[in-house]
This record gives C-alpha cells, structure tokens and sequence, in this order.
C-alpha cells in the first residue's frame, strides 16, 4: 500500500489501522457491510435470535437500495443513499446502542453487535462518498482471476511493468463488469488515441461510455 491515497474498503483486520498513522498517505477506511451482515446471519442460524433478525432486516434493507442504485452514476448513488439510506442509518445507529443493552456483550448477539459498533463510522463511509460500495464483494469477485493467473506467470519483470499489468487487468475487468468484449474495446481505444483522440476527452475511452 506504499504511496496510495484514497478510500480504501476492508474488513476488520487490525493491520490496515497502520495506514491510518502514515502521515504522507491520506488513507480513509471504510468497513463491510457483508461482514457484520454476515456474523447477525450466522446467529440466526443456531435457533430464534430476534435482536439478530431485526439487525439482519435493516442491512438488507440498505442492500435492497444499493440494488436499485446499481449503474448510477456516482453523484446519483451520493444523492439517493442521502435521501434514502441515511434516515435508516439513523434509525440502526439508534437500534444498535439500545440493542447493545438489552444483552450480555460476551453472548454471541452481543459480540456481533460490538463489531458493528467498534466500525460504525466506516461502516457509514458509503454514505460520503457514491463510489464506494457496502462491501468488496464485486472487487474480490473480479479480481480472483488475477491472483490465479499468477501461477502461469510468476514474474513482472520490473516494478513497472507490474504496474502496467494492473493498469490492462483493470481496464479487462471492468470491461467484464459493463458486459463489454475486452478485446473490441482494447483495439478501438487504441486505434482512437492513434488517430488524435484528445487527451482532456481520455473520460470518453472509459469501458462504460466508449462502444468501440
């Protein structure tokens, strides 16, 4: 993570707390809302748990809306999760402190209720910021081919030419994302910037506004 700055999405690894305390990187984490979704399933699991359902109940929720939100634009998605996924948030912030004292904090609720609220404030980072998601799910899914493939190619080379191949593995795989053939957009991008495509338009070239 040498020299990157942004938002950077995980789960609740002690480690990444490290990146918080590098003042040359501004790092800002936001945390996953399929990990505390998934500890208040897994109770659900083991018999009647009705602390666990009505938590469960409001993260569908926001996934519900994430689901209409699909494909718009980050501006967008920033707009709608203020109008509609905030007051839910505020309403489980408020479920949440007042859960957390109707049971035992060393009962299997009780310790899925203090992860959530141990990462609360990541956990509400998708709310600032329309391109984050409510979980990496998507990112871990596209990125499984990449780590495979290094078993058939076990080198980069060089420190740059690792980069390079993250740069082409990205553009290929956000092709897959917007259901576009990676090679046909590859060769007409391209072919346009050979033919003068201005660099101030590069936005144009992206998989999802560029048809080839």
């Amino acid at each position: 993570m040498k020299g990157f700055s942004g938002t950077l999405q995980v789960d609740g690894y002690a480690g990444y707390n490290r990146l918080l305390k590098r003042p040359a990187q501004d790092v800002t984490l936001a945390y996953c809302w399929a990990h505390a979704r998934r500890k208040l399933h897994d109770i659900t699991q083991s018999g009647a748990a009705p602390i666990a359902q009505e938590g469960l109940a409001q993260i569908q929720t926001l996934y519900r809306i994430e689901k209409d939100l699909r494909g718009q634009s980050a501006d967008q998605r920033h707009a709608a999760r203020m109008d509609r996924s905030k007051p839910i948030i505020e309403d489980f912030e408020l479920w949440l402190a007042q859960s957390r004292a109707r049971v035992s904090s060393k009962s299997p609720t009780g310790e899925a209720l203090k992860y959530i609220a141990k990462y609360w404030d990541g956990l509400c980072r998708f709310l600032d910021d329309g391109r984050i998601e409510l979980d990496p799910n998507a990112v871990e899914r596209t990125i499984r081919p990449i780590a495979l493939n290094r078993k058939n190619a076990l080198f980069a080379g060089h420190d740059t030419g690792a980069q390079n191949l993250a740069v082409i593995a990205s553009l290929i795989e956000t092709c897959k994302l917007n259901k576009i053939e990676p090679h046909s957009d590859l060769t007409g991008v391209l072919t346009a910037i050979v033919n003068g495509h201005k660099q101030r338009d590069i936005d144009h070239l992206l998989p999802w506004n560029w048809a080839g």
